[in-house]
């Protein structure tokens, strides 16, 4: 058993190699404390023809079932909880499982998620790192990149690259965080481009599925 008290880097998981071709856009959306509600706000408020959602939030095994299934029934969207390599469609949610990272791979242009065991990365599993890196290596700046409220600091590491590769990145401000140490530390470390109230984020969502989020810089 590895002690929660030791921090472990994603080297430990998984190497960096970002991708640094055109690709298709995929969002990804990270959180700990206080996402649950968070997310199924955001979700509540999305239509559909969006590209794929990816979601690592932290979530004991056991819990994550429930949580897709909640997710699913109160939005417009498909929800999955990837227990298995699955390909990302257009107009659907794929949910890292409890005890699990959540990796990502792809074939000619196309997504798959995938679970993957292994240690606490930046003390957790699913890690929002190993999401973000996954995500990086894959997708690289064609990525939506979003980093909500939590504790701690995961998440922070995979967003700097993905933000460094030319994604867009947003963090969910502090007025509306229930714990804003990710969005924080993300910010702290030079991740993110756009900080935005939780009422706001599904609009930068569509926004960006509909090419109008562009970077200046």
């Amino acid at each position: 058993m590895t002690s929660v008290s030791e921090k472990y880097h994603p080297d430990k998981l998984l190497k960096s190699s970002p991708y640094k071709g055109e690709s298709k856009r995929i969002i990804a959306i990270g959180a700990s404390t206080g996402g649950v509600d968070a997310i199924a706000k955001i979700l509540r408020q999305l239509p559909r023809n969006l590209p794929p959602i990816i979601i690592t939030q932290h979530i004991p095994d056991g819990f994550s079932t429930s949580f897709a299934n909640r997710l699913n029934i109160n939005s417009e969207l498909d929800v999955f909880e990837v227990r298995q390599r699955m390909p990302l469609r257009d107009s659907c949610v794929y949910l890292a499982p409890g005890g699990l990272h959540m990796l990502l791979d792809r074939q000619g242009n196309n997504y798959y998620a995938r679970p993957q065991d292994g240690i606490r990365i930046s003390r957790h599993c699913p890690s929002v790192d190993v999401m973000f890196r996954s995500l990086n290596n894959v997708a690289g700046k064609a990525a939506l990149a979003i980093i909500m409220t939590g504790m701690g600091d995961d998440g922070s590491i995979g967003i700097k690259e993905l933000y460094d590769n030319g994604a867009y990145t947003i963090a969910q401000d502090e007025a509306s965080c229930v714990v804003f140490g990710m969005p924080k530390q993300a910010i702290a470390k030079g991740a993110i481009y756009d900080i935005v109230g939780l009422d706001s984020i599904h609009k930068k969502i569509i926004a960006y599925a509909n090419g109008e989020l562009k970077r200046n810089h």
